[in-house]
Formats: structure tokens, C-alpha cells, sequence
């Protein structure tokens, strides 16, 4: 349910990778964001973080333990390690990313953090892998 939340914000990126995030608590949506690399010139400005960023907002609190996220691809190191830090409980994710994701895939960073941080790769994969392709294939 929430993953294709994930996915339709994903293809609301207009410039850059269609990546979506959706963070929700007590089954309700947060906040939900898309990359915005280019848009804003910003190389932190990942779906994942703009998505963190607007829950601690919302909640003026930084810490999210008691909160899921869902998003497209397995995070990069840099989202991978403010999802944890944050303290985000569950982590769905739709495709893998064998070159950079952090959360099993490529590296773990949650043994680097002794973290409990509950990851689920594969949600609606297809899907998910789908958008990347055709994003791609625009590009070339």
C-alpha cells in the first residue's frame, strides 16, 4: 500500500532519478518526498532525506523511532546512515542496488551502527525497477 505512495511520488522527479520516499506513523503518511538533485542544485537533496527532513519538521523532533519509511531503491550510504541515525524503525524498499545500496546490497551500514533498523528489499520490485529502466532509457 504505502510502496506505491513511494511510487507515485517517485514520478512527480521531473529533472532528476525517479526515486520516491514516503515516511508514515500509526499507518498515516508524514511526509513523502523525491530526489531533487537537480532541481536544487543540492547533492544532498535525496528523496530520502527531503523525506526525513519533513517528518522531524512535522513533528519537531529529529528522532523517528516510532515511524516506517518506504521507498524505491535501496538507499546509498548518505540516506542509509541518516535512516538510521534517525532511528527509523522499519525500512521497506522496492529495487535493489547492487553498485550503491547500504542496507544490504552493496554494504550493510547497519553493522557499522549496531542498528536495529528492520530492512525489506523487493516490494513491488518490478514496479520499482520499471521506472528506473525507463528513466535510463530516456536518457540515452
Amino acid at each position: 500500500m504505502f510502496m506505491e505512495d513511494a511510487i507515485e511520488v517517485a514520478i512527480q522527479t521531473k529533472k532528476d532519478i525517479p526515486i520516491g520516499a514516503v515516511i508514515v506513523k500509526n499507518n498515516e503518511i508524514i511526509a513523502f518526498a523525491h530526489n531533487q538533485k537537480e532541481e536544487l542544485k543540492d547533492v544532498t537533496a535525496h528523496a530520502e532525506i527531503l523525506a526525513i527532513k519533513m517528518a522531524q519538521e512535522g513533528l519537531r523532533r529529529w528522532r523517528l523511532e516510532d515511524c516506517d519509511m518506504y521507498v524505491t531503491l535501496e538507499p546509498c550510504p548518505m540516506c542509509a546512515s541518516a535512516i538510521i541515525q534517525s532511528g527509523i524503525k522499519n525500512l521497506y524498499f522496492g529495487s535493489f542496488n547492487t553498485q550503491y545500496g547500504a542496507l544490504g546490497s552493496a554494504i550493510d551500514l547497519r553493522k557499522i551502527h549496531n542498528s536495529k533498523l528492520k530492512v525489506y528489499g523487493g516490494i513491488l520490485e518490478e514496479a520499482c525497477d520499471s521506472i528506473l529502466e525507463d528513466f535510463f532509457k530516456r536518457l540515452r
